[in-house]
């Protein structure tokens, strides 16, 4: 098809960041270190990460090796510790122990605003692609069953679409998340089980005009299958449309689970998301903006180049090249 190398390259792109997040993020996305020193630490800061032998993790803003006793002096919310060298698990071959860099800053619990952007990254394009696929499969099925059948299945399928496009999609989602609130697959179900009625209606009327094309009535005069003409001649070209629709709704879909995390009828904590990220940091956007305005820019920036991605497709599909439509007839 004319546009599903674009839709593939995207699907591989986000199948690399779900694999690759583990290797490219530098710290667990969960871990609380040391919140009372490090909470709501300014993007480009660092800190001493010392692993006590009793379990405890401390992070101070300054170390030194004492020059006269066995120890490790730090300077910790303003106060100078010393602590033992023998109770230090974490001293590199140097003596100093491990050094962390928050690029991005910190939230209100010490965790790396990075780790989490990158983790959330696979949670919410995750969500956004699956639940569109869901979409694409329900909405071409029962458009496809709707504009092939036609007579009285048509009728009762469009009437059935009609009446959940009567409901508010915003409403039916909210009401939906909270009685099935739940993990990660159940957001999934919820957005993609109430966004395929559109895409319905599309690929329906799509089928019926493609029936009643020229290439269509050649093919069947020609003594062609069925089976022959629905799979070469119909879904082909109805099914083109359709992948530019769920290409949009991708964006929307990331949109609508950033809505719902924000409200905390999405993703479950402490499982990231962006918009769960922004609901962290609403309380503190006035002193610690890093904290909403990086997830907030990477939706963003995502929502936009799928909306490009499906616009340069929408393109592809709305001027066919007249070798195009000779091969077709």
């Amino acid at each position: 098809m004319r546009t599903l190398h674009l839709q593939g390259l995207a699907l591989i792109a986000v199948i690399a960041l779900a694999f690759g997040v583990p290797y490219l993020a530098p710290y667990d996305p969960a871990e609380q270190l040391d919140p009372a020193s490090t909470r709501y630490s300014p993007p480009g800061s660092s800190c001493w990460v010392i692993e006590m032998a009793d379990g405890r993790v401390l992070a101070a803003d300054l170390q030194s090796r004492h020059p006269q006793h066995e120890a490790l002096q730090i300077v910790r919310l303003g106060l100078t510790l010393e602590i033992p060298i023998a109770d230090i698990i974490n001293l590199s071959d140097q003596g100093v122990p491990e050094r962390r860099r928050f690029l991005l800053g910190t939230d209100k619990f010490g965790r790396d605003i990075l780790s989490r952007l990158l983790y959330g990254a696979r949670v919410s394009l995750g969500i956004g692609f699956l639940a569109a696929g869901i979409g694409f499969l329900l909405g071409g099925t029962v458009g496809s069953i709707a504009g092939l059948s036609g007579g009285i299945i048509d009728r009762l399928l469009m009437r059935f679409v009609d009446a959940l496009l009567a409901f508010p999609r915003i409403f039916l989602v909210f009401t939906l998340s909270a009685l099935f609130e739940g993990p990660s697959w159940m957001v999934i179900v919820v957005l993609g089980g109430t966004g395929w009625m559109a895409a319905s209606r599309l690929v329906r009327a799509e089928v019926l005009r493609v029936k009643a094309s020229p290439w269509v009535e050649a093919a069947r005069a020609s003594g062609q299958s069925s089976w022959r003409i629905l799979t070469r001649q119909i879904l082909p070209s109805a099914l083109d449309p359709l992948v530019v629709e769920t290409t949009l709704r991708v964006g929307e879909v990331i949109l609508l689970e950033a809505a719902l995390s924000f409200l905390g009828f999405g993703v479950l904590p402490p499982t990231p998301s962006w918009g769960q990220m922004i609901a962290d940091g609403s309380d503190a956007i006035t002193y610690a903006w890093w904290i909403t305005a990086f997830p907030g820019a990477a939706i963003t920036l995502t929502v936009i180049f799928i909306n490009l991605l499906g616009d340069r497709s929408t393109a592809q599909v709305n001027s066919p090249s007249l070798s195009e439509s000779v091969s077709a007839v």
